[in-house]
């Protein structure tokens, strides 16, 4: 029989869990829940890491967290402090006894693993201070801490990257540094003009609010929480991804209407587990880094990598923000799993430290992965998918404000990216081939490029099972029904940049037998594009054996306007552009990808068809370029968020 568990803050871990006699710690109730039980958590902030002990045992029999109905719980991984010390000035100090971090104290671990680039002096710590939820920044040493002539500036800074900017500089004032001791920790802050001891001043405690300590702990449902202030560390592909909420190598969880904030690293992790590797790149050095996440999918296979066992997860309608590293990141725990209707924003953008796995979404090996309806904005990266995105889809979604929207890497097709409405100054990096560009918004500039150095998997198609391993050549893409705007960088904006290339496989094999040869020809010969009907704006330009197109040198004039009641969308689009008639896109008209050998289609297999737009509007047979269906020549404003 299935039992309700309730955990109040009036409670006792002395009570039998019921509605009259509540527990106090949801880790009590998570000790005694089992598959079929539903926790009920009441109002309070509740200072743990819940460590989930049981799970479910199908979609039918799980295990549920969720927050009592129209009351605010919050889980923090933070404790508050209060005995603050005046030292000089605005500076303030605090001793803690390091019993308080439960054998890991986070000020003296480490920001460094696996492809984390700077600083790599004076490392920035899993530790944070937060004033009144506010997180502040570290210093270098407790003479930086009073000194601004001491402060280090953003990293993005002192490495010289135009693009990416400190997302608050008034906040970097605000400056704290640890002197960790065997025993005792003190912290030295520069509070600036707040007393800390009539403030709500916090410190990170806890690695995680909601992860468990094994893995395969399947069918959990979390619901309606707010989790913030967690001391989780770098997670690259090649090491234990933990998350302030994650699944750790588990199947079937149901994350969903909660608010995610303040992680050190990562909010929510699909990710990888310890036993295939752990940041053994930086540890040893012995091979690159490639050669140890190639191995990392190897030794996941031999442990049981497959659907049956890991992924299949659902993240939807989840709040997450300023999170130091990602918003949502996963390496292969995360297959088969869909992603939708969250909001995702101001995700790496307070610069303390930067590496090449940062993005609102971050994911390798994201095989039939769903991201479909999100709002990512005001990210130094959108979404970025490395390594295997092999049947993942990306679509309707909204990117805003980023430094960069999208980013394939790597990865070998069929993956298809439709209806988005793409708004950054940066749209696209494309390291990948196979792709199917169908019916978006294009607003910005456009980085495609090969990468012959690194050979990565491709797979049985809607399986973990590798088939093979290959570079990209470049290209193979498909571009049908686009709408492009130029930018005033001397970049690409548009398809032109796959000019010269042969426009079908036929054409593709007829170049390479050109000469005789074997790895050599394919290195030289430019794989096939595709592309047709689309629309090129404001200086974007078309490929030059595209036969259907619209060109008008007119600026659409795109922006996104929030307001109280959701965001617009404004553009102005010319009368010509609704005489291209298009039509709908799916398995049938979608050229096979030529590495894998695979068409386009549904998880199952079933054929597939982009039957709707961004709004969710049914597609005519005949169809206008763009990601709606319902604007119109002359100026538009559409809301396309709520």
């Amino acid at each position: 029989m299935t039992k309700i568990y309730h955990v109040s803050k009036k409670g006792s871990d002395q009570n039998s869990g019921s509605a009259e006699s509540p527990f106090l710690t949801i880790q009590k109730a998570a000790d005694t829940a089992i598959a079929g039980d539903t926790v009920i958590v009441h109002e309070g902030v509740y200072r743990e890491w819940v460590r989930p002990r049981n799970g479910g045992l199908g979609n039918h029999c799980r295990i549920t967290y969720q927050a009592a109905e129209n009351e605010h719980v919050v889980i923090k991984g933070s404790e508050e402090i209060r005995n603050w010390e005046q030292v000089e000035g605005s500076v303030w100090k605090a001793e803690i006894d390091n019993a308080l971090f439960c054998g890991c104290n986070p000020f003296a671990a480490e920001i460094d693993g696996d492809w984390l680039v700077a600083p790599r002096d004076n490392k920035v710590h899993a530790g944070d201070v937060y004033l009144n939820g506010m997180s502040l920044f570290e210093a270098k040493s407790p003479e930086a801490v009073k000194n601004p002539e001491l402060w280090t500036a953003s990293v993005y800074e002192t490495w010289g990257w135009r693009e990416e900017k400190l997302a608050d500089p008034e906040r970097s004032r605000y400056r704290w540094y640890a002197d960790c001791g065997e025993e005792r920790t003190v912290l030295y802050v520069n509070f600036q003009d707040y007393d800390p001891n009539r403030e709500c001043v916090e410190i990170n405690v806890r690695r995680s609010c909601f992860f468990s300590d094994r893995t395969g702990v399947d069918y959990i449902t979390v619901k309606g929480f707010e989790m913030a202030q967690a001391a989780t560390i770098w997670a690259p592909p090649t090491a234990k991804q933990y998350g302030l909420l994650g699944v750790n190598w588990s199947k079937g969880w149901i994350i969903e209407d909660n608010v995610i904030h303040d992680s050190k690293c990562s909010g929510i992790s699909l990710g990888k587990e310890e036993s295939t590797g752990d940041n053994d790149f930086t540890k040893w050095g012995r091979k690159p880094g490639y050669q140890y996440q190639m191995e990392a999918v190897f030794k996941a296979l031999s442990i049981g990598w497959s659907k049956e066992e890991t992924g299949s997860h659902i993240v939807r309608n989840n709040r997450i923000y300023d999170c130091g590293q990602n918003g949502i990141v996963g390496h292969m725990g995360g297959a088969f799993s869909e992603i939708y209707g969250n909001e995702i924003y101001r995700i790496g953008t307070k610069h303390e430290y930067y590496g090449h796995e940062l993005g609102g979404i971050k994911m390798h090996a994201a095989i039939d992965v769903y991201i479909h309806n999100n709002y990512i904005h005001d990210c130094t990266l959108g979404t970025w998918l490395d390594w295997q995105a092999q049947g993942v889809r990306v679509s309707a979604n909204l990117y805003h404000n980023n430094n960069r929207d999208l980013f394939v890497e790597v990865s070998h097709g069929p993956y298809l990216v439709d209806n988005n409405i793409f708004t950054s100054a940066y749209t696209f990096d494309n390291a990948a081939q196979g792709g199917a560009y169908v019916n978006n918004l294009v607003c910005g500039l456009f980085n495609h490029y090969p990468v012959l150095n690194r050979a990565t998997p491709y797979h049985f198609p809607h399986s973990t099972q590798v088939m093979g391993t290959v570079p990209v050549y470049g290209g193979d893409d498909r571009w049908f029904q686009n709408i492009f705007v130029g930018g005033t960088e001397d970049r690409d904006y548009g398809t032109a940049e796959y000019d010269g290339s042969p426009v079908s496989l036929e054409e593709y094999i007829a170049r390479v037998r050109e000469e005789y040869g074997d790895v050599e020809s394919y290195e030289k010969v430019r794989q096939p594009a595709y592309i047709d009907g689309n629309v090129y704006l404001n200086g974007a330009k078309g490929f030059d054996r595209e036969t259907h197109s619209c060109t008008d040198s007119r600026d659409p004039e795109v922006r996104i306007v929030t307001e109280t009641d959701g965001v617009y969308l404004e553009i102005t689009l010319p009368e010509q552009m609704f005489e291209l008639q298009g039509e709908v896109m799916g398995t049938h008209n979608l050229p096979m990808t030529r590495i894998t050998e695979c068409g386009f289609e549904e998880p199952s297999g079933a054929d597939l068809r982009i039957s709707r737009d961004f709004l969710g509007n049914s597609m005519k047979e005949t169809v206008i370029a763009g990601p709606l269906q319902t604007v119109r020549a002359g100026k538009n404003k559409i809301r396309i968020w709520r």
